[in-house]
């Protein structure tokens, strides 16, 4: 579109609440944001000066949409609804899918001890603590517990005691052996130390060790030691200033060239438990960037009784959004943690902002370089292929997908190629046939860039299938050296080499993207193959029939003793010429 008309556009906009879709030249959207008032959110983006991400945002819309809404409400749930739907290139996503391990003590009449992940299959979950650290620290303090208290451990009942039993880790539920008034009093116990009270567990691990040093067992007294020392190192967190043991979250932020650092502290019982941090380059203002962040934030968690805000964020939004108390604390001991929420956000952001310098250099703006290099109007996109066979068998490809020069590993695929030849060509063909004959069919994303591992044959190839399919995507390549490294890149028709500074964040770039999708490929190409038998290993190498085969197999039996065989072993069965084509072959074999 041109800017004559989306400047008429931009006029009829309302002055209501709702969210505005940004699209670039290919119908693509890239942007979602919301406004309560249309008008003069969307207006913005084409007034006065932008810099960094913004500006780069802008340069890419070519046009956009807009639903209106009732309220601010529904504007901020249509946003996050059209965020999943479209997965927009410029917006803040927690694209990273993290869950936090939790404990559940399940709430049966032999309850169990577990970590569990998915919180999203345990909404009603009455005794679920957390968010731990990491998984390492939620296994060990369930497995501290269960070394304490005797727990039921198994998924089922036995018909006899199993041999938790015997060592005094169960009372034998699978027996009958039930106490009702003990499991009771094992149970609070267990939940006043996940809530954060170590005391009477600290007191029973006091006196088992000091019994068992007593009777002159210094080993099992120096096992509660050692448990006694890990909840002193690892569980016991510093104490914060509320003492209401309400679980609750403090979300921090601090914002300095372009970027918004994100801290949130975890609290519960009293102590804080973790911290995640995150930073961002942002392309909206920061109230809208932190109120998006905190709203998606519990997709993957269980939410606290309260969490705590600074106070540039709509509280009363994001309240009736999340459906909990929401707070912006604007004295006392809560705007301290608050604050110090702030001050770790600024000290994440300074201590970090040149290291996010240096890798946006070495990406984005690498990137970007290699599209003002190729002279291309955008690129985003990229999909690189990589070839894999062993004298041909075992044919795959792979293809990996680089987007604004990162990785975007779910966007990987693999292919088991039909031909059985050693023909890089027909490889190739059908390889590139394959994925965009699919991208069509399914009206899949087009690439930007199509990067072929490979000299003019294999680009040709490539170009001659993309331009059968009508597709308009150029195709370049990568040139290896005589010691398989990057060497240059092949490019532009009639294809010429391009020279690229061997010390630039482009080559760079180039020689990632290279290394990734071989890499990738050769894994595929290692798991196909040890999917083979043995059997079917020895059919790839010529001259070998079925006698030979039988008599290889009764030999050698395994994979690795033929490996190991010298070439004078192989020719008791075989003739000189087959033995050197069968030690060669398995010499490349795990390569």
């Amino acid at each position: 579109m041109d800017r004559l008309k989306l400047k008429d556009k931009l006029l009829l906009l309302p002055q209501k609440p709702g969210c505005y879709l940004m699209k670039n030249k290919d119908g693509v959207i890239i942007y979602v944001g919301k406004a309560k008032k249309l008008k003069n959110r969307v207006n913005s983006y084409f007034r006065g000066k932008h810099y960094g991400k913004t500006a780069k945002l802008v340069s890419e819309i070519d046009d956009f949409e807009y639903i209106v809404v009732n309220s601010e409400i529904e504007s901020l749930i249509l946003e996050i609804n059209l965020i999943k739907k479209y997965d927009p290139k410029y917006n803040i996503l927690l694209r990273d899918d993290k869950t936090y391990p939790y404990i559940e003590l399940t709430d049966e009449k032999v309850p169990t001890l577990k970590v569990i992940r998915n919180i999203n299959r345990k909404k009603k979950a009455k005794y679920l603590y957390g968010p731990y650290p990491n998984v390492t620290a939620a296994r060990s303090t369930v497995n501290l517990l269960n070394r304490i208290y005797p727990l039921r451990k198994c998924n089922l009942y036995q018909k006899r005691p199993c041999l938790y039993y015997h060592i005094g880790e169960c009372l034998g539920y699978c027996s009958n052996n039930i106490d009702i008034k003990e499991i009771e009093n094992m149970k609070n116990e267990i939940i006043k130390f996940l809530k954060g009270d170590h005391s009477i567990v600290t007191n029973k691990l006091k006196e088992k060790m000091q019994t068992e040093s007593n009777l002159l067992h210094f080993e099992k007294a120096k096992e509660y030691k050692d448990l006694l020392d890990y909840i002193n190192i690892t569980l016991t967190h510093q104490d914060v200033e509320l003492k209401d043991n309400v679980d609750r979250d403090i979300f921090g932020y601090y914002f300095d060239k372009g970027y918004l650092s994100i801290q949130v502290f975890f609290i519960r019982g009293s102590k804080i438990i973790e911290r995640k941090s995150e930073i961002f380059d942002i392309v909206d203002n920061i109230e809208e960037e932190l109120t998006r962040y905190i709203a998606r934030f519990y997709t993957n968690l269980n939410k606290p009784k309260e969490i705590l805000v600074p106070s540039i964020v709509d509280d009363k939004l994001l309240s009736e959004y999340l459906n909990l108390n929401v707070k912006k604390p604007i004295k006392g001991e809560k705007l301290k943690l608050v604050n110090n929420a702030c001050e770790n956000a600024k000290i994440l952001l300074n201590e970090k902002f040149e290291l996010i310098k240096k890798d946006e250099e070495k990406t984005y703006f690498a990137n970007d370089e290699l599209k003002d290099i190729l002279c291309l109007d955008k690129l985003s996109r990229i999909e690189i292929f990589d070839n894999a066979h062993l004298f041909g068998t075992y044919n795959v490809s792979g293809m990996v997908v680089f987007i604004d020069g990162r990785p975007s590993k779910n966007n990987y695929r693999k292919f088991k190629i039909s031909i059985d030849t050693n023909d890089d060509y027909a490889t190739m063909r059908e390889v590139i046939y394959r994925r965009y004959f699919r991208v069509l069919k399914d009206n899949l994303e087009h690439p930007d860039l199509i990067i072929v591992d490979g000299g003019v044959g294999q680009i040709n190839v490539a170009r001659e299938v993309i331009n059968s399919l009508n597709l308009d995507i150029p195709v370049v390549g990568l040139k290896k050296d005589d010691k398989h490294t990057t060497s240059a890149l092949l490019a532009f028709d009639p294809i010429q080499e391009v020279k690229i500074d061997k010390k630039s964040n482009v080559f760079y770039l180039l020689e990632r993207m290279q290394d990734e999708v071989h890499e990738f490929t050769i894994n595929y190409h290692k798991q196909i193959r040890s999917k083979g038998s043995l059997s079917s290993i020895l059919d790839n190498v010529e001259g070998i029939g079925d006698k030979r085969k039988k008599e290889l197999l009764k030999k050698f039996k395994t994979i690795n003793k033929m490996k190991e065989a010298t070439l004078e072993d192989l020719n008791t069965i075989l003739p000189k010429d087959v033995a050197i084509n069968l030690k060669e072959f398995l010499n490349n074999y795990d390569k």
